[in-house]
């Protein structure tokens, strides 16, 4: 998980500060020295971290903590509003032309995962109303041309190629107005990458911007090369003036150094953040939810979008009829995991829970992916028509009942007990969520997307 250490260390180091009534300039001295440790050992670079520490410490003491009863709660507000200007202040969007079609030229070294994010970023931009199209202008890494053609087969997004050409300028260049005669409204040019960066290389990306003048040129950089993706950054930005980041990998880089530095050394915002393999796995990136996150502060507005992305209107629909009959069946907890399960990696999502963080240990021994979703599905399954369609847990008091469930479903009489704990334990939540929505004095709560 990203930031993983560091949100460790961090939390570590406000534990120390909750744990004191009031706290003494030493206090605060000693949490700093602690953070500062913390960012250089997840490979933020030293002179990022000086700062970073530097302006928290001013601010704390222009804020007059020391001896404040709320005190350890303002530095961590202090940290926490640090932390989102260091990854950037406030999202970066894609600038969309005026007069489309909009150029995206997608930039950076061989190994990042251009061909892929190329891809990613079609399907995002597809969901949002647009009609883009490929540009397969990698003309020297063997398979490339077909990787994207694949890729582009799964997304029915169109790829532009030109058989045997091997002059990427004019592949790019005759793809514009291919795109416009075809109505396609955003331009997504896969360039070449090289192991390194070299005169060659440059030159070539500065020939297509200067001959399909792109109105974004957005880096793709492997967040686990640390702060070489800082370096990498920094070079392609005085070479051709980049005008954003997509860091890729960044589900698998458990440090986040590279997230925290780019930012700062570049000039240039992270505009999008790969968290997985698959294709839907690119996300708009938000400083402040991920500043949230490292602190152990959550996500809660992620994981509303997230819900509001899986659940479909008819299901949108029947959760709003059992919270208002306050008849929660079986069925529908069958219905609401199987629309949990859409919402993404379930580890992922549970880590965007604010106060997840002291749990970790306990939430890493769960198979969340897993065994005890299937072990859930199998015995609801094994239910008779009857049982599912309750509302009333106790109608499976009987032992003979919870044996056949048991043996139907391959697990134990324990099982059914533990899920029979967790229906009544969701029943009353649900009970709960409906009195949020009718409180008048909610407006401190995120509605729920139900």
């Amino acid at each position: 998980m990203a930031f993983e250490s560091l949100s460790e260390r961090f939390q570590a180091a406000f534990k120390k500060l909750r744990g004191k009534g009031k706290l003494t300039e030493e206090d605060v001295n000693e949490a700093l020295k602690e953070m500062r440790r913390a960012l250089l050992e997840a490979d933020v670079n030293f002179a990022v971290a000086k700062d970073f520490i530097k302006r928290v410490r001013e601010k704390a003491v222009g804020e007059e903590v020391f001896g404040s009863l709320n005190a350890s709660q303002t530095v961590i507000k202090i940290v926490r509003d640090e932390l989102t200007e260091l990854l950037g202040g406030t999202q970066s969007r894609i600038a969309m032309a005026s007069n489309p079609p909009t150029i995206i030229m997608l930039v950076g070294l061989q190994g990042a995962g251009k061909t892929t994010t190329a891809a990613k970023l079609a399907r995002k931009l597809k969901q949002q109303g647009k009609n883009p199209m490929l540009v397969a202008a990698d003309v020297y890494r063997p398979a490339a041309i077909t990787q994207l053609q694949v890729l582009g087969k799964d997304l029915d997004v169109p790829v532009y190629t030109e058989e045997g050409s091997q002059d990427p300028v004019a592949i790019s260049q005759h793809a514009v107005p291919y795109a416009l005669s075809h109505l396609k409204d955003v331009v997504i040019i896969d360039t070449a990458g090289r192991l390194h960066i070299n005169e060659t290389l440059m030159d070539e990306l500065v020939h297509i911007k200067q001959s399909v003048k792109p109105h974004e040129i957005l880096l793709v950089v492997d967040a686990m090369t640390g702060q070489d993706a800082v370096t990498a950054a920094t070079a392609f930005n005085e070479a051709l003036g980049i005008d954003g980041i997509i860091m890729t990998k960044l589900d698998g880089d458990a440090r986040g150094g590279a997230a925290l530095s780019i930012k700062a050394v570049t000039g240039k915002p992270i505009k999008f953040i790969g968290v997985s393999e698959k294709l839907d796995g690119l996300e708009e990136f938000h400083p402040n939810r991920y500043a949230s996150r490292i602190l152990d502060l959550g996500d809660v507005e992620t994981i509303i979008e997230r819900a509001q992305e899986a659940f479909d209107e008819e299901s949108m629909a029947e959760m709003k009829r059992a919270m208002k009959s306050n008849s929660f069946t079986f069925d529908d907890f069958l219905s609401q995991l199987n629309m949990v399960k859409k919402m993404g990696n379930m580890s992922s999502l549970v880590s965007l829970i604010p106060g997840i963080g002291k749990y970790k240990k306990e939430i890493d021994k769960i198979d969340m992916d897993g065994r005890e979703f299937k072990h859930i599905e199998a015995i609801i399954q094994s239910m008779t028509a009857q049982e599912r369609a309750s509302s009333n847990p106790k109608m499976l008091i009987k032992d003979s009942r919870k044996r056949r469930i048991a043996k139907g479903s391959g697990t134990r009489v324990q099982d059914v007990n533990r899920l029979l704990k967790q229906f009544t334990d969701m029943q009353k939540m649900m009970k709960q969520a409906k009195k949020m929505q009718g409180n008048k004095r909610r407006g401190f709560l995120p509605r729920l997307p139900f």
